[in-house]
């Protein structure tokens, strides 16, 4: 796992030689050798909260055996934090520039800053429709294009012969748009890989993810969801749809463009991270709505992930946003199929109508939906598992974009070769009459009026397979055909899931659960010999087994309940379903974790779960803090600011400040907090004391300055100080946050990981009785103590 960290990651690309990876520094893991730090001899025991220079692939000697006993640093599962991410300021600065402001404004102004937030939210859900729209059309008409064309090709050569050009043909055409949406990611934007849901998850988690709300992301998400669709990748659409929200959210909130540099000078208040991500939470709600039709999903979809900031008028503007995103949707596509005003495509998978007068349930049917569960959360927990080993070996051995690339062309032929394979030594012919609900028959070696049964769930785009599998009539399909599409179609989503292409795994995961659900309906009703259709209906177990699949895989629970529920229009089986992913994600969870949580932490990011480690109260910010502290004194020397930002070694983003009693050599009392990026701003506008002096028309340093600079900061590398300007001072005082959070030095871990989640926060001052710095905890260091289930317990042990 050391080396894995070091050769790729979220935003950037590594290249060929992965020296770029090798650079990247390590928290609490194993840093490049030349910059390996090693303890002294006579250090004796390793203090808790230290950074860690284990290698976690060196052999452990036999002094190092003698040492295991004493508890060195406390266990816990990725040994790797990756520096490179940082925490959102989620906390409001409020610094003397800040208070003048909020009261130079009145109640109108406030009330104005209201309105503008519900306009933001309703242009968030209009653009993340629009896009949805958009992807649903070109995705029809570009697999509508290559399934016809193949169509006519294997009708044209079944009976002359020579379907091994019908093959090709697929390939070929699977290949070409899987090649070029897989370029647009591995060599343009890295970051619009995959769903994008965990990047989103870390986001609304309070971390920074480099690059990943960005407009060029946005258009390569759009671009390679499309081609990866329409190439035949057992991949969908809908997970996508978050990410783009969120980046549309992030985009509309901000009043500009940085990628283009045009500013139109609105919603400039707004330019911060506490109003940043809040935008971004209602993007994400939007894109779930337009995806599913499932507002409230949405809603409770980032309540999920950011409860720590919500409100009442946040939820209400969340929930706007999503209203307005699936009607955007509605109406232009009813508008696209030429039935406009007929709202009836809430999102962009449509599961059909489950009525509940013919589809009811049972009672006694209850176990058998929580066993379904079990068997998703096995199923879930082996294509994570196996999803996992594999992440790992394309990280160490497919790590170069030309790799990537020709991967997912591999990928791409071999899903067409399978399922062209299946097709054809498929004998499960069904008939064909006017009410079936195929878009592309195949007959292949069918007799005439019937159509290739295998070729319904290949020959199509998931969803519709999907809706097939749920809407069918009993009989469409048999046991086998079921059985083997379950089994090979599992393992290429798997494969297919951690290309470099932009795609979603909540489609196949359906897809797959409603293959295997519908088979439990029929072999249910072939045990029981019952003529009721209703005992067993194959349409409402495939519902059943989607949602135990799906919950499997990316253990969601409450949202995803009510997503399930939306999309099917159907109170009633809110109760089976809930039951079903609770089971599944407690039967996943006990072997391995979710979908999500797996890519997170192999990226080394430094996700904060809800709660701290259940057994963590002996623990205390003493032993979890970071020190010693890098402080600034309320009129510092800016050479000293300078070299601080500049160190590359520590690259700290926070500084308390201090001040210095008078004639004493007492350490300095703790009377502010300053960020980095402050410091810079300060810097590139020369705020030094000399010169604020010598220029008496000096135009006075406002909020707006500092969010002119926002969210791209300069580095400090790109800012010019002069000798002389190093011996100036600058007076941080302005511009410092005067109450920081703070704790003493007693306070236990789930007290301060409860301060981290509540409230947001980036730094946590550690001080002592006397209001002196002694440390400072920040998100890094809390991550790096969320243990596994038995970390905390073998340390008292060790103890003892």
């Amino acid at each position: 796992m050391a080396n894995i960290t070091k050769k790729v990651s979220w935003s950037s690309r590594t290249d060929e030689s992965g020296a770029a990876g090798e650079d990247t520094p390590l928290l609490n893991g194993s840093e490049p050798p030349r910059r390996s730090r090693q303890l002294s001899e006579g250090d004796g025991i390793f203090q808790i909260g230290r950074l860690s220079t284990v290698d976690l692939e060196e052999e452990i000697t036999s002094d190092e055996d003698s040492l295991r006993a004493r508890p060195k640093e406390i266990p816990h599962n990725e040994k790797l934090l990756s520096l490179k991410y940082e925490s959102l300021d989620y906390d409001n600065i409020e610094n003397q520039l800040f208070l003048e402001e909020e009261r130079r404004m009145g109640h109108m102004n406030f009330r104005c800053l209201e309105i503008s937030r519900w306009v933001i939210c309703g242009l968030i859900g209009f653009f993340t429709g629009l896009v949805a729209c958009c992807i649903d059309i070109v995705v029809e008409i570009l697999a509508g294009y290559k399934y016809k064309e193949v169509k006519e090709n294997i009708e044209k050569f079944t009976e002359a012969g020579g379907l091994s050009i019908s093959l090709l043909l697929w390939a070929v055409l699977n290949s070409a748009f899987v090649m070029v949406g897989s370029i647009i990611v591995a060599f343009f934007e890295p970051v619009a890989a995959g769903s994008g849901i965990p990047q989103i998850k870390c986001y609304l988690n309070g971390i920074k993810i480099p690059r990943v709300v960005r407009l060029k992301t946005l258009l390569v998400k759009v671009f390679g969801v499309i081609c990866s669709v329409a190439g035949g990748l057992a991949v969908g659409k809908e997970g996508p749809m978050i990410h783009s929200g969120a980046v549309i959210a992030a985009g509309v909130s901000q009043g500009r463009s940085t990628s283009l540099k045009r500013d139109f000078k609105i919603f400039e208040y707004f330019r911060r991270d506490t109003e940043k991500r809040d935008f971004v939470s209602a993007g994400a709600a939007a894109g779930v709505s337009a995806a599913f039709g499932a507002p409230v999903g949405g809603v409770l979809f980032s309540l999920e992930e950011g409860a720590s900031f919500w409100n009442q008028m946040l939820t209400w503007r969340i929930f706007f946003a999503s209203m307005i995103s699936t009607f955007t949707l509605n109406f232009f596509l009813s508008v696209h199929h030429n039935t406009p005003g007929e709202l009836s495509s809430p999102g962009l998978i449509n599961f059909g109508r489950f009525d509940s007068e013919t589809m009811t349930y049972n009672l006694y049917e209850v176990p058998l939906f929580i066993a379904m569960g079990a068997i998703g959360g096995l199923l879930g927990a082996l294509f994570n598992f196996l999803n996992y080993w594999l992440t790992i070996f394309r990280i160490r051995y497919v790590h170069r974009p030309c790799l990537q690339v020709m991967e997912a062309m591999l990928v791409a032929a071999v899903t067409a070769m399978v399922s062209f394979t299946m097709m054809y030594f498929s004998n499960d012919c069904q008939p064909l009459d006017s009410n079936s609900s195929e878009d592309y028959p195949l007959q292949l070696f069918c007799a005439d009026g019937e159509y290739n049964s295998m070729a319904t769930v290949f020959f199509n785009t998931p969803e519709k397979s999907v809706r097939s599998l749920f809407h069918n009539q009993p009989g469409t399909s048999s046991p086998l055909t079921l059985g083997l599409f379950t089994l090979t179609y599992f393992f290429l989503a798997c494969w297919t899931y951690g290309l470099a292409v932009s795609a979603g795994v909540f489609i196949p995961s359906l897809l797959i659960g409603a293959a295997w659900g519908r088979l439990c309906g029929i072999l249910l009703a072939s045990i029981t010999h019952s003529s009721d259709s209703m005992w067993a209906d194959p349409g409402k177990y495939a519902l059943i087994g989607a949602a135990a699949q799906l919950g499997g895989i990316v253990r969601m629970t409450i949202s995803l309940t009510v997503i399930m529920m939306e999309a099917t229009g159907n109170v009633t089986y809110g109760f089976p379903i809930m039951l079903v992913l609770i089971t599944a994600k407690i039967v996943g969870d006990y072997f391995v974790e979710g979908l999500y949580d797996i890519h997170i932490k192999l990226q080394s990011v430094p996700f904060l779960h809800w709660e701290a480690p259940a057994t963590s109260h002996w623990l205390t910010a003493r032993e979890v803090m970071s020190s010693p502290v890098t402080c600034l004194n309320r009129i510092e020397k800016v050479g000293t600011i300078v070299d601080i930002l500049s160190n590359t070694s520590t690259c700290h983003n926070g500084f308390p400040v201090v001040v210095q009693v008078a004639n004493s050599d007492e350490p300095a009392k703790l009377c502010g907090l300053i960020l980095r990026s402050q410091l810079i701003v300060l810097l590139k506008h020369k705020v030094f004391v000399e010169l604020a002096r010598s220029r008496l028309t000096m135009r006075k340093l406002q909020l707006k300055d500092f969010r002119d600079a926002y969210p791209r900061f300069p580095p400090i590398q790109s800012i010019h100080v002069s000798q002389d300007e190093r011996e100036c001072m600058m007076d941080l005082t302005e511009f410092m946050n005067p109450t920081p959070y703070t704790v003493p030095e007693e306070t236990s871990l789930p007290r301060v990981f409860k301060l981290f989640r509540a409230l947001g926060l980036r730094h946590l001052v550690v001080v002592n009785d006397e209001n002196k710095v002694i440390g400072l905890v920040t998100r890094k260091d809390l991550a790096r103590y969320h243990m596994g289930k038995h970390g905390l317990e073998e340390l008292q042990l060790a103890q003892t």
